[in-house]
């Protein structure tokens, strides 16, 4: 294989995982869905080869789970990975929180509170996908302004497998409580509080955590066992 092909090969696989990641968090893929290759290439317009290759780069995100004989699915999370997720993204934001606090300008304030909004508009009106998606911009914007570029990555790497879109395979995740709980940290980055800060975003993680871990626990116990015959 020439460098070339090599290189058209990974941003194509790339393209995939993109494309795939994005069907898990909207809900598209839920836990415990099966993702067939040869159906996504299909789909996509693409060969077997960039699929499998994304695969297992959903996989190392963690949000994927790929077993011999049956195929990848879309992982479904322990409530002890979910709390493990939650603590360590609540360590990352909470030093995001810090960092980005003097660089935050009265438009970036402007731009979360944007993001805030439409999530009280998406969660008002039952769009759960789009108010996941205006949390994690809303997160993924603190983040980015922070400046701190290996804190970016590891986030970048994180955030799928514990952001809100477990939720939407969790039937009465309490939404609206979700959002709620975002005021209190845009009040102390307008405040430019930074204990007030740290203060909301790690309530914000233990609440949510808590939350949707025993939703998780719930729908765990109340999921039927997937018959063997369909899992080839």
């Amino acid at each position: 294989m020439s460098a070339e092909t090599a290189i058209s090969r990974g941003v194509l696989s790339d393209t995939v995982k993109d494309r795939l990641l994005a069907a898990i968090l909207d809900g598209r893929y839920p836990p415990g869905a099966r993702i067939v290759e040869t159906q996504v290439a299909r789909q996509l317009g693409t060969s077997q080869a960039p699929v499998r290759e994304a695969l297992r780069d959903l996989e190392a995100l963690g949000v994927v789970e790929i077993t011999a004989f049956r195929g990848a699915r879309v992982r479904r999370p322990t409530p002890e990975e979910l709390l493990e997720a939650f603590d360590v993204r609540c360590e990352l934001e909470a030093l995001a929180v810090r960092l980005a606090l003097p660089r935050l300008s009265d438009e970036d304030l402007g731009q979360l509170g944007a993001y805030l909004d439409e999530m009280r508009r998406s969660s008002g009106s039952g769009d759960t996908v789009a108010e996941a998606s205006a949390d994690a911009a809303f997160h993924g914007f603190i983040v980015a302004r922070s400046g701190n570029g290996t804190l970016a990555r590891v986030w970048d790497r994180l955030e799928p497998f514990s952001r809100t879109y477990i939720s939407l395979a969790i039937p009465g995740a309490d939404q609206a409580r979700i959002v709620a709980l975002h005021d209190d940290i845009l009040d102390a980055l307008r405040g430019r509080d930074p204990a007030r800060a740290d203060e909301a975003i790690r309530h914000h993680f233990a609440d949510t955590g808590s939350m949707l871990v025993g939703r998780l626990a719930g729908a765990e116990a109340t999921s039927p066992a997937i018959p063997a015959e369909r899992t080839r």
